[in-house]
């Protein structure tokens, strides 16, 4: 693909709001899944 301009890029043709959605919600998944097994193990070892 080619884009003209960062605004096209971020549009993604119109379906960026979907686009940047989903990737932010992955992007938390990988952030969050280390911190909570980190909290998880830290609290089984008593």
């Amino acid at each position: 693909m080619h884009w003209h301009s960062l605004t096209e890029f971020i549009a993604m043709g119109g379906r960026g709001a979907y686009v940047w959605s989903a990737f932010g919600i992955v992007a938390l998944a990988f952030v969050l899944e280390p911190l909570i097994l980190f909290w998880r193990r830290r609290n089984d070892t008593r």
